[in-house]
């Protein structure tokens, strides 16, 4: 079982050198294995700076990723036509000068026969971290039911009676996916799952029940598809992360975990819970009570959105207001969410990703040395 004191939800901001490689390499001005030579060696520099700034866990950046989600239907053929702004549609809240953006879901979408896997979506991306770190190499797989985004009752009924039938064969693709990520030998694998706090927002909860689940039935059922592709694996670690929309310094939602907390956090097999907690639209740390002794939680109390780095002094604040639910011993500390959840990314610059995240770790220190 993982015990680590820092972590990370999974993407860092992509080189400005990797996003024109990836125009280059689609427009045909770049060949494949010149692509994938600049692919890696933004991963190299992703794990470089994760292990100067001092954390126990790192990833790949999510470099190899345009979302991350997008690996799923990069190797899975059958989710019909899709291109980034699949991952990036709702209605984006801003601050300040950040501002609000609407971005319609695109009409298109749906899956339109059955899923087939091309190949592992992201056992590539384990296997070439695994030999650049020595800390814990963590991985990072959309939770199943995040791709009711993908289900039309109009277009997809010709591949899949019905959304059950159409996520079961989700499950059975990311359960494999897990097996040969074991295999591997991976020990920490993460399950991103945004859209059970997005139920909290009229709008959003509205979309999803109009897939034919009621808000109680998106809980339950959910959960269970996110245990049945965690199930069996005892020699791995699984964590969730739940968070409320992250592209361009916006969200999708604001509310408190209280409506949602106690069937997440009792019933999911997950044993890390990464919390986004980074200001007031997360509410309370309340919520938390409803933890169990078994699970540790991982307080995203670092902003993704804002440049200001976060002084250690006002985290080491807020980690002691969390620690009167859950002990100090239970508690971890992360970012809020991936700095880019999309090759889009959010305002920041690579140095303020660097600030935040050696001002996490120097906080980790001063209190669980």
């Amino acid at each position: 079982m993982i015990t680590a004191h820092t972590d990370v939800v999974g993407s860092l901001l992509r080189p400005v050198a990797l996003r024109k490689a990836r125009d280059d390499w689609v427009a045909g001005r770049l060949s494949h294995a010149q692509f994938k030579s600049i692919e890696d060696r933004a991963v190299d520099e992703a794990v470089s700076l994760q292990e100067a700034a001092g954390l126990d866990i790192v990833t790949d950046g999510e470099m190899r990723r345009l979302s991350f989600q997008s690996q799923m239907t990069e190797a899975v053929d059958g989710f019909g036509a899709w291109d980034i702004n699949a991952f990036l549609w709702g209605h984006w809240h801003g601050d300040g000068a950040v501002g609000e953006r609407r971005r319609d879901r695109p009409v298109n979408l749906g899956v339109v026969s059955r899923l087939v896997r091309k190949r592992h979506p992201v056992a590539e991306e384990f296997v070439y971290l695994r030999r650049r770190t020595r800390r814990i190499a963590k991985v990072t797989l959309p939770s199943p039911s995040l791709f009711v985004n993908f289900w039309s009752p109009e277009r997809s009924q010709s591949a899949y009676a019905s959304l059950d039938h159409f996520l079961a064969d989700v499950v059975a693709i990311l359960r494999d996916e897990v097996a040969e990520l074991v295999r591997l030998g991976a020990t920490y694998i993460q399950i991103d799952a945004p859209h059970y706090p997005l139920l909290l927002a009229p709008e959003t909860r509205t979309f999803y029940e109009s897939r034919g689940w009621t808000l109680d039935q998106w809980l339950s059922r959910g959960i269970e598809l996110d245990n049945a592709v965690m199930a069996g694996f005892a020699d791995v670690t699984f964590a969730i992360h739940l968070c409320r929309g992250n592209q361009e310094g916006r969200w999708l939602v604001a509310g408190d975990y209280e409506p949602i907390a106690r069937p997440i956090f009792q019933r999911i097999r997950a044993t890390r819970l990464l919390l986004e907690y980074d200001d007031e639209r997360s509410g309370s740390f309340a919520p938390l009570r409803h933890v169990p002794d078994d699970k540790t939680v991982v307080l995203g109390l670092v902003s993704t959105k804002r440049r200001q780095t976060e002084a250690p002094e006002d985290l080491i604040r807020r980690i002691m207001e969390a620690s009167r639910f859950v002990p100090l011993e239970r508690l971890a500390l992360s970012p809020q969410c991936g700095f880019a959840a999309s090759i889009v990314g959010n305002d920041l610059s690579i140095e303020d990703e660097r600030r935040k995240l050696e001002s996490l770790c120097e906080t980790a220190r001063r209190i669980w040395r």
